[in-house]
């Protein structure tokens, strides 16, 4: 797999990258739609919780990418996102739950990814 090129080193945050994974993922579950705009919603709730800055093309890449790996990568790695385990990945906070096992092979992906 090609890595995509972020303009600054810090944009490729696994962090973020696997937060929109899961949001994508669950979305999935909850739909059984690939919803861009709610990866793009989400994109931009974490960066101003986070209080990171990301140029416009960086959000679009890590958004494109959280949507390959969710909709990709993720069964192909046997990590099966379903509407009974959407609870589990988030805290009540709506925070990546980072005791999850399904999180944790999660976040190896979006590392290598990146």
């Amino acid at each position: 797999m090609l890595k995509p090129e972020f303009n600054d080193a810090d944009s490729a945050r696994p962090e973020l990258l696997c937060y929109l994974v899961a949001i994508a993922a669950a979305s999935y579950a909850l739909t059984q739609e690939w919803r861009v705009d709610h990866v793009v919603e989400c994109c931009r709730r974490w960066l101003a919780k986070n209080e990171v800055n990301m140029v416009w093309l960086d959000r679009v890449r890590i958004g494109q990418l959280a949507l390959k790996i969710a909709s990709q990568d993720l069964l192909e790695a046997g990590i099966a996102v379903r509407l009974s385990s959407v609870n589990a990945l988030f805290t009540s906070e709506m925070e990546l739950n980072e005791a999850s096992t399904m999180v944790q092979r999660m976040m190896s992906l979006c590392q290598e990814a990146l």
